[in-house]
């Protein structure tokens, strides 16, 4: 697991992909449950003063719930607090038993990890967002950024392993606070939704991405400032084109035509969507010099759109700018 691999996360409140990343094994299922910083996996942490020079954050609860529309609070808790991030289902008896579960985990590590939890049913953005294949899944925030986890259920001590190395990854980020409990809600009331933003969420919810691109396209010609529909369009732009074809299918046909801008951008897609940002940003930004007008128009639109799915405040996103710039100019 590493942060720096991740897609950084703006979580703007839209299908949005800066929390992207496919769940996957944190560590191998029969690995030996690794000692936290507390002991034994499973061990209540024990009461003790915080140490001096260690950030304490107050939280509602250390078992919050997150919604498309509020999760930005958890990305921002993230920055101080790492946060596992569980989606769930209540027509899944499974998944429902786990956050009890999770939650008593979380408590043992006194602190220093957050849970929070996704009625996976009623946020499509966030299930779409971290490509959620099935629930539960479990998924780490760092910093805003996504670790992946696991999918399905884990033994407790395998959980609390995966726990213990999510609270490590975060120290060496410099996520280092604790959270203390205050009862008070965080969580501010979210904006209302415009129609048109609306119509968009409802399109994701029942799959219709095109159909949410229209919304959203809508939505800006009302605003051409609205950033959550922009960065909206752009993100399930991406979830449409990753609909049509398989990984294998992109992925041989760009290593067959390393020059062919259409199979180029498919697979650019696919890096992306996996937290391959750089990746993504070089492979169209080496084909740009060699390219048609054209392909270079499509090039740049391209980039101009991961530009918006992965936030103008990462420095990654100002460096391709800066490059994409001396291209064109």
């Amino acid at each position: 697991m590493t942060v720096n691999e991740s897609i950084p996360a703006g979580l703007r409140g839209a299908a949005d992909l800066s929390a992207l990343g496919r769940p996957a094994q944190a560590a191998p299922a029969q690995a030996a449950p690794a000692q936290s910083a507390f002991g034994v996996p499973g061990q209540q942490a024990p009461a003790a003063p915080v140490p001096a020079g260690v950030e304490v954050v107050p939280v509602a609860s250390l078992v919050l719930t997150a919604t498309d529309a509020t999760v930005s609070v958890v990305a921002e808790l993230s920055a101080k607090v790492p946060v596992a991030l569980l989606i769930w289902s209540p027509r899944s008896p499974e998944s429902d038993a786990m956050r009890a579960r999770l939650g008593s985990l979380v408590e043992a590590f006194g602190g220093r990890l957050v849970l929070a939890t996704v009625d996976g049913d009623a946020n499509p953005q966030l299930v779409g967002a971290f490509q959620a294949q099935a629930v539960p899944t479990v998924a780490g925030l760092v910093g805003g950024r996504p670790v992946p986890m696991f999918e399905g259920d884990q033994p407790d001590a395998q959980i609390q392993s995966v726990f213990a190395q999510l609270i490590e990854l975060a120290g060496q980020n410099g996520v280092t606070g604790i959270a203390q409990v205050t009862g008070e809600a965080i969580e501010p009331e979210p904006e209302p939704l415009t129609p048109q933003q609306q119509a968009a969420f409802d399109a994701i919810e029942a799959g219709d991405f095109p159909a949410a691109i229209v919304a959203y396209s809508e939505a800006l010609e009302l605003n051409p400032r609205d950033e959550l529909s922009r960065a909206g369009l752009s993100q399930v732009r991406l979830l449409e084109r990753l609909s049509h074809g398989t990984l294998d299918e992109i992925r041989r046909a760009a290593a067959e035509g390393p020059t062919d801008v259409t199979a180029q951008l498919a697979v650019a897609d696919l890096d992306l969507s996996g937290g391959h940002i750089e990746d993504a940003f070089v492979r169209l930004l080496e084909l740009f010099p060699a390219a048609s007008a054209e392909d270079r128009g499509r090039l740049r639109e391209r980039l101009v759109e991961y530009f918006d799915v992965v936030g103008a405040e990462d420095p990654r996103v100002r460096t391709a700018r800066r490059a994409l710039s001396d291209l064109l100019f």
